[in-house]
């Protein structure tokens, strides 16, 4: 065991006296594993405080290899974390930092020598993870290449630059499959002699397999040894084979559906643990030919398959899609969509699954999902505008064959899997920002006449120099990622990096589509609509009276506040509001797309905020929508709360609002259960569908009881599993912090008025 600490779920907590010598059904090892679910989350919850994120599958280490660190959150709260205490890594850099192929492949297989091994005896697959790699890099970025240059207009513009950001692309997990741990090993020795000069890329990545590997075989040694003292048959049976299982899978490719779950789980834990990832994308189409094959021989049934993956899922919440076309437009769905949907209906825990809505969809996978989306109320599964993102990507000049494969892989968005590189949900512009510094500038500018049109020229100029900003900070994020901290484990699975010797950030795949996220249309929408409808057309308020309002944050001036806040919104359908945010996101496709960046990478828009309404909202002043100083921004591509239009009505303007290239603006919608009953199913669907036809390219669905949901805020603690989708992601309800849970109440609240 190598010294290796070892963390097994004793099987005398979670089964009585009377089930200690019985055989055990998956039903009862499933139920077992809800209650595990459930212990973890509560000690994260008490540990942590606040986990404004994927409620990821992670376990926390021992105490005694605890190390407490802080830092700030996507809410603007700070938060808490743990690293392994007995850990530390290797510096080549005087900033005390580490950086390049080599160490930082060294460090994480130094890092797997120190993780705990854990052993669930309920569950068919070995292994759990407890800390972040990620979280012991310090500083992130190497300071030799430092952007003083662009730091002052990201913050003049609330950009998030990307500049650094790891992951979000997706990889291929067919090539894991066809060769395993031990052929990618004998892959990477291969070419490390056809590209001598990528000696360190080399090293990293055989530190990575040779972490894993060594990371699995004390997992081997610790289930044969809790085997040979485990007194039930049915657990002691399952560690046998676990062990067995597991150090063939050392070296070889996995042959069964078990073993392709169980090669599934080591990747993407390892993936999360190194840099965040957790893309994993056509669950249905990689894993089928493995269920297909063991259910015709008769060594698989559906019963076991469901096991297996509700297994998968609580090892972690990854993000998978579920049905879509096949390259030549055929729908694949099949057995293993609706086993998968079944999986996480059984298991109850927080999923992130899309189902692929496109023309030739199985009608039973959409009904089927919405059933579970009403029973569960737990924000799954999502819904996938395929035709609209498929038809989309092909406007940046790919084949329709090519876009049909790019898969959902993350919060809200699609990669071509192993052959796309596209820093998805990583950068992002806040227009309230842009729109802020617009305003300003018009209002100090002596010689300048305001007028709504006179702002929405700066607005225009500011945010093309804001983009081109990005432009710049993406072109230096290219240059230079592969030497800061290279994506080794998505590496492995992409067709090209170890061909070449090259990092997937700098030349190592095929296809480079560079991500840009606008959000806070509804702010801005909203924003020139008031000023248009108040201030220029019924002379409510002058330019300047307006502007010494926002400066004083409508201190004693509520009336004028919320004159300002009662205009028709954006998202109640015909209004100017809705007519200025299409504007916006048309002007916003324009700008994006007029050029690439200028080392030539193509960009494609889309329309997003993530869960940074709250941080992006607190560097922005009072607006003329009547928002009150630093409070949160619209979310993504919605209204702002209260916006007093119907379900319909908001489908149809975030329709509206689409970029059309490939990446989504996503609808956020939620909905009392209520609309469940009495032929609830079927609005929903049509309310999907309809939404869909538009041209929408997503749907975030929450399915909640309003009252419960209210008495869940004033006390989370009173329903630690309620779990909500908050925006591409679901979580806990009391994992949230504070403001964040004030948002999703808002939204819901919004929905009901």
């Amino acid at each position: 065991m190598s010294g290796s600490m070892i963390v097994y779920e004793d099987p005398r907590r979670w089964i009585g006296a009377e089930k200690a010598r019985d055989e055990l059904t998956y039903d009862e090892r499933l139920e077992v594993l809800r209650r595990v679910k459930m212990k973890h989350t509560l000690e994260k919850q008490r540990v942590l405080k606040v986990m404004d994120g994927d409620d990821h599958g992670r376990v926390l280490p021992p105490r005694e290899l605890r190390e407490m660190v802080e830092y700030m959150g996507p809410s603007g709260e700070p938060v808490i974390d743990v690293k392994l205490n007995n850990f530390k890594p290797k510096s080549n850099h005087p900033s005390g930092g580490f950086f390049g192929p080599k160490i930082c492949g060294e460090n994480f297989r130094r890092f797997l020598e120190a993780h705990p091994v854990y052993v669930n005896p309920f569950s068919s697959l070995l292994g759990g993870y407890m800390a972040y790699f990620m979280g012991h890099r310090n500083p992130h970025w190497n300071p030799d290449y430092d952007f003083p240059h662009l730091r002052v207009e990201h913050e003049r513009y609330g950009i998030y630059p990307g500049i650094g950001a790891t992951q979000h692309f997706c990889q291929d997990m067919t090539i894991g499959f066809k060769l395993g741990w031990g052929g990618l090993l004998k892959k990477i020795r291969h070419y490390r002699g056809v590209n001598p000069e990528a000696s360190d890329f080399y090293d990293g990545l055989e530190h990575v397999i040779l972490g894993i590997q060594g990371w699995i075989l004390r997992h081997v040694e610790a289930a044969r040894m809790l085997a040979e003292k485990e007194e039930n048959p049915t657990l002691r049976r399952n560690l046998r084979e676990m062990a067995e299982m597991n150090e063939r899978l050392m070296t070889e490719p996995p042959r069964t559906f078990w073993e392709a779950c169980q090669w599934t789980a080591w990747y993407q834990m390892a993936a999360r643990m190194y840099n965040g990832s957790g893309s994993m994308g056509r669950i249905d189409v990689w894993l089928w030919p493995y269920y297909r094959r063991d259910a015709e021989a008769g060594i698989l049934t559906d019963e076991e398959a469901i096991f297996h993956l509700a297994c998968l899922f609580m090892n972690d919440t990854q993000y998978y899609q579920l049905g879509g076309p096949d390259k030549n437009g055929r729908d694949v769905t099949n057995r293993l969509s609706f086993l998968v949907l079944e999986a996480v209906h059984r298991l109850k825990a927080p999923a992130n699954i899309g189902i692929f809505i496109h023309e030739g969809l199985d009608p039973k996978l959409l009904r089927r999902g919405v059933e579970i989306m009403l029973e569960d109320k737990m924000g799954f599964p999502k819904f996938l505008g395929g035709d609209s993102v498929i038809e989309g990507f092909t406007r940046n000049g790919y084949p329709l064959e090519l876009a049909r494969e790019r898969a959902y892989s993350g919060c809200h968005w699609f990669a071509i899997p192993g052959r796309e590189y596209t820093l998805n949900d990583c950068v992002k512009i806040n227009f309230a920002k842009v729109f802020e510094v617009a305003f300003w500038e018009m209002m100090n500018d002596q010689e300048a006449e305001p007028s709504v049109e006179e702002l929405w020229s700066r607005f225009v100029r500011h945010l093309r120099r804001a983009i081109d900003v990005v432009r710049e900070g993406l072109d230096l994020h290219m240059e230079h990622m592969h030497e800061v901290f290279p994506e080794l484990v998505l590496d492995l699975l992409c067709h090209g990096p170890i061909e070449r010797g090259l990092d997937a950030s700098h030349g190592g795949v095929e296809y480079y589509n560079l991500c840009l996220d606008g959000a806070a249309i509804g702010t801005v929408a909203d924003s020139f609509a008031a000023l248009e409808q108040r201030v220029e057309r019924e002379k409510r308020l002058t330019w300047r009276e307006l502007a010494e309002h926002l400066k004083r944050n409508f201190e004693d001036a509520e009336h004028i506040r919320l004159m300002l806040r009662s205009i028709p919104h954006y998202g109640q359908g015909g209004t100017r509001a809705d007519w200025w945010a299409v504007r916006i996101a048309e002007t916003f496709t324009r700008l994006v797309k007029e050029k690439s960046t200028p080392a030539g990478y193509n960009m494609i828009p889309g329309l997003f905020s993530w869960a940074s309404m709250i941080s992006m909202g607190s560097r922005v002043g009072a607006t003329p929508n009547g928002r009150r100083a630093y409070t949160p921004i619209s979310q993504g591509a919605n209204p702002e709360p209260g916006f007093g239009g119907t379900p319909t009505s908001l489908a149809v303007a975030v329709a509206s609002v689409q970029c059309g290239y490939g990446n989504t603006a996503p609808l956020q919608l939620d909905i009392d259960a209520s609309l469940g009953r009495g032929g609830g199913i079927e609005k929903i669907e049509a309310l999907i569908v309809g939404h869909m036809k538009m041209g929408g390219t997503m749907i975030n669905m929450n399915v909640i009881d309003k009252e419960k949901i209210l008495e869940a805020h004033k006390d989370p603690s009173r329903y630690p599993d309620l779990i909500v989708r908050v925006t591409g992601f679901s979580a806990y309800f009391a994992s949230l912090s504070k403001s964040l849970r004030q948002l999703v109440v808002d939204r819901i609240l919004a929905e009901e008025a």
